[in-house]
């Protein structure tokens, strides 16, 4: 069969460079500092003692903050993701990441500039999944340090995506057996993908399904834990029970997911690491409140939503007001 036009415009698109992102600020202290205090890890230095960055904070210093596609002066205009657009219009609209693998050249050093380029890697041939039928999609991203000697590439960043049509298992009907009023009236609903869960956690799912917010605690030293776990961090003790909380807390800090459009989540997505009034953080989805409205520190309360047709719940939190 002869490939699609709009194919062939898809694949002409391979190996194109999109132009630089500039970082917004040069590589600075303040936030390795806050980075390695979130992570608890210490500030890496240099011999000379200038402060470094830990590597995996790489992608971190070209992101464009909670406004998207807010860049610094200079950056390119292109869209580095027209070919997802493209397929998008001929009906793959449905995305799921498949690989993001960061590599690194060196840590980079507190005062760089750093930016970084995008390049179409790869358009796969047509598959079929359990998903549906679509194509992956390898973008890779490369970034530099500006030296006045010639910019020096100190990583890399390879992702990839599975652009499909969702996999539609209803057939259609025998004309000669059956009614049209037997018919779906349309596709299948996509429904949330359920928690994987384990003897880990599994109280702390059954108490979400019965309404109840249950975080472990040490039975030996009384350190509450979140995710659960089978060892306390703090005294290495086994043994443990459950505290209900109460539910309220405040936002410590949140992300707003822009893209890739996951169904059945709405976008933008605010997604809250809470803490909770006993003192352990949890992540959960945010809310009844618009994504450029959230706050740090700001109070939320539980509340227990059922998905699926009320095979899941789920715990999320909403804003109380002031």
């Amino acid at each position: 069969m002869a490939e699609q036009d709009w194919m062939k415009r898809a694949r002409a698109l391979v190996g194109k460079q999109y132009g630089r992102v500039y970082a917004w600020d040069k590589v600075n202290a303040p936030m390795i500092r806050q980075w390695c205090e979130l992570m608890g890890v210490a500030v890496p230095v240099d011999a000379d003692g200038t402060v470094l960055a830990p590597a995996a904070m790489l992608q971190v210093w070209c992101m464009e903050g909670p406004v998207a596609n807010n860049y610094p002066p200079g950056s390119t205009t292109e869209n580095p993701y027209e070919v997802l657009k493209l397929m998008e219009t001929e009906g793959f609209a449905s995305v799921v990441a498949v690989n993001s693998e960061l590599s690194f050249e060196r840590m980079v050093r507190e005062g760089e500039k750093l930016y970084y380029t995008t390049r179409l890697d790869s358009v796969g041939e047509e598959k079929t999944t359990a998903l549906g039928t679509g194509f992956f999609v390898t973008l890779v991203m490369t970034f530099f340090a500006e030296q006045s000697a010639g910019d020096e590439k100190v990583g890399e960043l390879l992702f990839r995506v599975f652009k499909f049509r969702p996999a539609n298992p209803v057939k259609p009907a025998d004309s000669s057996s059956g009614s049209k009023a037997d018919l779906p009236a349309g596709p299948p609903k996509i429904k949330r993908s359920a928690p994987g869960i384990s003897d880990d956690n599994r109280f702390f799912w059954d108490g979400v399904r019965e309404g109840r917010l249950l975080i472990q605690r040490c039975k030996s030293c009384g350190s509450l834990r979140h995710p659960p776990g089978p060892v306390c961090p703090s005294c290495h003790s086994f043994e443990w029970d459950t505290l209900q909380a109460s539910g309220g807390g405040t936002v410590y800090s949140f992300v707003v997911m822009h893209y890739p459009e996951v169904p059945p989540f709405d976008h933008p997505n605010p997604i809250g690491l809470i803490e909770l009034d006993e003192g352990t953080r949890l992540v959960a989805q945010l809310v009844g409140i618009k994504p450029s409205e959230v706050q740090i520190g700001q109070r939320v309360q539980v509340e227990f939503n059922a998905f699926n047709d009320g095979e899941l719940v789920l715990p999320q939190f909403r804003p109380v007001p002031a």
